[in-house]
């Protein structure tokens, strides 16, 4: 061996061989590394190739004449083969990576069991006992179950700093400005027909009215990054829970006065009033239909019926004058027409067939005996002139903002509604396997910190998260332990032969290298 390492070996009393790397140190010899002990002919082969192997790779100075050391026989490397194995495969890899993630989302400083909880939604979504059972096998790591679902509970201390720094890494490293936030609710509904003290039901956007729910409120950022979320029992109408959801965001941001884009669902005429008491601006889709008679005609006859035409009209709700702006699509119309025949014919044939019991939008209730509904004529003719046309209400005036900048800031809701995708189908938010209210919230908190993650990953890389993931997933660790000596050495996929080489460079120095 070259350099001040060499290789020593020493009888034992039992009669086996030592091999050991020493250094000597003037008259003193330092034993460096025990490599193992010797007991038959193969292993006085297998070891001293082992200890040259260690004390080439820690020698204190090169060797002269240092070069690419020779490949050992394939004898020897079977030889040594023989005598390891193989304890696991991990992901650690995987588990850095997305450690790095929350670091860059500002939430590193959180317990790690609150960030292995989040990736693992982001990995492998399930219940939280299988959970931890999944980070024991992937990673390694392992939580005492009854510590973990103490420790749980103890989250919702944390949401505020969660949300700023969902609020901070917006503003910093995605540069939104906060001038415009879309808000938009959701339903989760319980494997349940029990109701209980938070969980209840009430209208439920999967159509499961009968089974108890919750009602999730969620603010994101106009590409869709999420920066608060509140949770409500599930009979709770959504149009009362923009504004505590609003108010407390405006807390958390300051001075700044955003432009809210919400869904019609989302304003009431008291509602509007209040956003305008508290000089918000807003811009929501507006339902039509409900609106006068005079209304719609006038909107029939100045609207011009070409793709993308637009009109801006004032209409008062109740003592409230807003602006609402009306477009016509060409597609929209297609659309709507063809959905409006079907329910006139559906009408028409429950009519012949005297099934009136049975719901349809164009039917009224008749005042004529034998005939206890009719066809509604006047609601037909109502629809048909609305066709194709698409309305939104706002109090933003035309010099401030053009139609076609109100439109367009609209349909980003889009972003909103593609987060509660994430949530529900790539996060699996449901199941939910909690019945108190502390616990429930406590999930739909982990659920929001792997959204923050998720989107984070989504808008800096251009990919998907399930592509993000499958990448993350090739990379695996093979845990070989040298059964001679003890040891358990780690092989690890070469992580800079993935595809998606920006994740690499968008977590890089936070990379773990």
């Amino acid at each position: 061996m070259r350099g001040n390492l060499t290789v020593r070996k020493v009888k034992t009393a039992s009669g086996a061989t030592a091999v050991q790397v020493v250094r000597n140190e003037g008259r003193k010899r330092v034993i460096i590394k025990h490599v193992g002990s010797a007991h038959n002919e193969r292993e006085c082969e297998v070891l001293p190739a082992r200890a040259e192997s260690y004390g080439e790779a820690h020698q204190r100075q090169p060797g002269m004449f240092a070069g690419t050391p020779a490949p050992p026989s394939s004898s020897l490397f079977q030889n040594a083969l023989a005598h390891t194995t193989l304890i696991s495969l991990t992901r650690q890899f995987s588990r850095n990576t997305l450690f790095a993630c929350a670091r860059k989302c500002g939430l590193g400083r959180l317990p790690e069991l609150y960030l292995d909880l989040a990736l693992m939604r982001i990995i492998e979504p399930t219940s939280k006992l299988r959970t931890l059972e999944l980070l024991q096998r992937y990673f390694n790591v392992s939580y005492l179950k009854r510590t973990a679902y103490r420790t749980l509970s103890k989250i919702l201390e944390h949401q505020e700093e969660i949300e700023t720094a969902a609020i901070q890494t917006a503003c910093n490293d995605l540069k939104e400005n906060f001038c415009l936030v879309l808000y938009d609710v959701t339903t989760l509904y319980f494997e349940s027909f029990k109701e209980h003290d938070f969980q209840k039901p009430g209208f439920s956007k999967d159509n499961k009215p009968r089974q108890p729910h919750i009602v999730i409120g969620l603010i994101t950022t106009r590409s869709g990054f999420p920066v608060m979320h509140e949770v409500f029992e599930g009979n709770t109408f959504e149009g009362n829970t923009m504004l505590d959801a609003v108010h407390r965001f405006q807390e958390r941001v300051g001075e700044t006065r955003p432009l809210i884009v919400a869904d019609a669902s989302m304003l009431s005429t008291a509602r509007m009033q209040q956003l305008e008491n508290k000089e918000y601006r807003y811009i929501a889709g507006a339902r039509l239909a409900d609106t006068s008679i005079g209304f719609i005609e006038q909107i029939h006859n100045e609207l011009p019926r070409m793709d993308t035409a637009s009109r801006r009209f004032s209409y008062a709700y109740a003592e409230q004058k807003v602006s609402v702006i009306c477009e016509f699509s060409e597609a929209r119309y297609k659309k709507d027409k063809r959905e409006f025949d079907k329910q006139v014919e559906r009408a028409l044939k429950l009519l012949e067939r005297n099934e009136t019991g049975r719901r349809a939008k164009f039917l009224k209730k008749s005042k004529e005996k034998g005939k206890p509904f009719v066809f509604d004529t006047a609601l037909q003719a109502k629809a048909e002139k609305l066709l194709g046309i698409k309305g939104y209400v706002t109090n933003i005036p035309e010099q401030e903002m053009p139609d076609a900048e109100v439109v367009a800031n609209y349909r980003d809701l889009w972003h909103v509604e593609q987060a509660f995708r994430m949530n529900n189908l790539e996060l699996k938010a449901r199941p939910i396997f909690h019945h108190t209210k502390e616990a429930i919230r406590s999930h739909i908190l982990v659920c929001f910190m792997a959204m923050m993650m998720g989107k984070y990953l989504e808008i800096k890389t251009g990919r998907s998260l399930r592509q993000i993931r499958d990448e993350l997933w090739r990379v695996q660790e093979a845990n070989i332990r040298d059964e001679l000596t003890g040891e358990v050495y780690v092989l690890r996929m070469d992580p800079n032969e993935l595809a998606n080489s920006e994740l690499i460079k968008l977590l890089d120095p936070e990379f773990p290298h």
